[in-house]
């Protein structure tokens, strides 16, 4: 099974227990991920208890299921449908001391322009609020058995952000794969789905500057031809 996909993640053995070990290189990312997880212990998110941390490792109990993205898509469908309801559970949790500011939207603009990215309706839409945010709500960080949630990993992109923010990251992200995601996702949640699609331009101005520096180059020039053909 693999139990996220950021950073060095192994399964490991210790006295009997199966266990997970997942190495970070970036010491902010470890740290913020263990204040994440650490605030959650006793929560009635699914999430794993660390079990021991050192400079660089962080080992964490294993979850049960297997990754939302690996199943079909109508198990996909409702995965996502339930785990907007644990999305919102999040946002209702204490927002723990430390945890990074959200991220700075008006650089990802100014950064997009000078990149010469397509024209895109590059306005912010106004806060409501500032939660407790996992940082990167996809199917690929979301575990499953039968179509119930049993597992939410990689919280080291954790931060204290805007609740509709990272909601519509989550329904923009996964409605690139199939659109009836975004349905799923807004419903489960309970948002006003026109103040989700606020942010999309924003998200996809966020991908792009990550495809330019990160790659690869056939997904930077798919997204691009997408944005070009960008609604209005």
């Amino acid at each position: 099974m693999r139990q996220g996909a950021v950073g060095k993640v192994r399964l490991v053995e210790r006295d009997g227990r199966r266990l997970v070990e997942k190495r970070l290189s970036d010491p902010a990312r470890h740290d913020t991920e263990v204040r994440a997880l650490r605030a959650l212990a006793g929560s009635p998110l699914p999430v794993p208890e660390v079990v021991e941390e050192r400079p660089g490792a962080i080992l964490m109990t294993e979850l049960p299921g297997s990754r939302l993205d690996d199943a079909d898509p109508h198990a996909r469908i409702e995965g996502l449908r339930a785990s907007a309801a644990l999305l919102r559970r999040l946002h209702a949790v204490e927002i723990p001391a430390g945890l990074p500011p959200a991220p700075d939207d008006a650089a990802i603009v100014a950064r997009y322009r000078a990149a010469g990215g397509p024209a895109l309706p590059l306005a912010i839409p106004a806060a409501v609020g500032t939660v407790f945010c996992h940082g990167d709500w996809t199917d690929g960080n979301l575990l499953a058995v039968d179509g119930r949630i049993t597992g939410v990993v990689d919280w080291e992109a954790a931060h204290a952000g805007d609740p509709l923010r990272e909601l519509s990251r989550a329904v923009w992200g996964s409605s690139r794969k199939d659109p009836r995601s975004a349905a799923a996702l807004i419903a489960g949640y309970g948002a006003d789905p026109d103040a989700v699609r606020a942010w999309f331009p924003i998200h996809a101005a966020e991908l792009w500057l990550w495809f330019t520096e990160a790659g690869p180059a056939e997904y930077l020039a798919q997204l691009t031809a997408d944005l070009r053909a960008w609604p209005g």
